[in-house]
């Protein structure tokens, strides 16, 4: 298993003002970390890039839309320009050395129009996604596609849905990552949800209901790490959690101590968590 850090706590400035946190992040033990990406000029990140290489983090990328990069607009240009937009994330992450970009921008962020996604959009989503996977592909980049809650997104809000989404567009670099924000609020079992998305899941993401600390909440993390045991899931587990340092995360007030103490906390929950799981049970006769 690998453990990252999303650096989403800090805001939406992703610059070497973070050289600090990410000695720290290492310092701490994870392996890597989550690279929210809003600056698209890939020059922008090479420094960024030897600070990890120098530190031996790894790195995964994230991004979402807002208004103006909406891939399931009516307007064909609106479509155009999102797909372009979202292709020069992905040079981004190959600048960061990422193999994944993750997040919900299959749609924009709190675009709703009043009623469930038509036909067309879900037409229009898919094809576009299709495309974005092909470019993707030719960089070995794989595309983890998020499902946010109903007061956030409506082209997908469940599990079920990304689901049929992801099967639809039918590629080899389209994958899920699963989050377990969302899921706390729209899923009925979250387990059970994870288990049906089986080896479509390329990442997961644990956060805690609140945005705070992983474990502190009620989110049903033994039915999470069960789930996780039962899929013989083994590849990156991410911690994300926000702060009134993100202003769309509509947090504000204070959530926990300190960045540092959620980082410690949260990897210590996880950590020993998944080595509960390589545990035998005892049987009982």
């Amino acid at each position: 298993m690998k453990y990252s850090m999303n650096l989403l706590l800090w805001g939406n400035q992703i610059d070497d003002s973070l050289f600090p946190t990410l000695e720290l992040i290492k310092e701490i033990g994870f392996d890597g970390v989550e690279v929210p990406i809003f600056n698209t000029n890939p020059e922008h990140w090479f420094k960024f890039r030897k600070k990890l290489d120098d530190l031996g983090l790894a790195c995964e990328t994230d991004t979402i839309c807002g208004p103006d990069n909406h891939l399931i607009s009516a307007d064909p240009a609106m479509r155009k320009s999102t797909l372009e937009h979202l292709k020069r994330v992905i040079d981004c992450s190959l600048v960061l050395g990422a193999t994944k970009l993750m997040g919900p921008y299959h749609s924009a962020l709190g675009v709703f129009t009043g009623q469930p996604a038509t036909q067309d959009e879900w037409k229009w989503g898919v094809d576009s996604i299709r495309e974005l996977a092909d470019y993707a592909g030719e960089l070995d980049i794989t595309l983890g596609l998020e499902y946010l809650n109903r007061f956030e997104l409506y082209l997908t809000s469940c599990g079920d849905e990304l689901i049929r989404f992801v099967d639809e567009v039918n590629h080899p670099n389209c994958k899920i990552m699963f989050d377990t924000f969302h899921a706390n609020i729209e899923e009925k079992n979250i387990g059970d949800t994870m288990r049906k998305m089986g080896d479509r899941i390329s990442f997961i993401q644990l956060s805690e209901n609140d945005r705070s600390t992983p474990g502190k909440g009620n989110v049903d993390w033994d039915g999470i790490f069960d789930a996780i045991r039962d899929l013989k899931y083994d590849g990156w587990i991410s911690i994300e959690a926000f702060s009134p340092k993100l202003p769309v995360a509509n947090i504000w007030r204070k959530m926990f101590e300190s960045e540092e103490q959620l980082m410690r906390d949260g990897f210590s929950f996880i950590k020993s968590n998944i080595e509960n799981l390589q545990v035998p049970k005892l049987i009982s006769l």
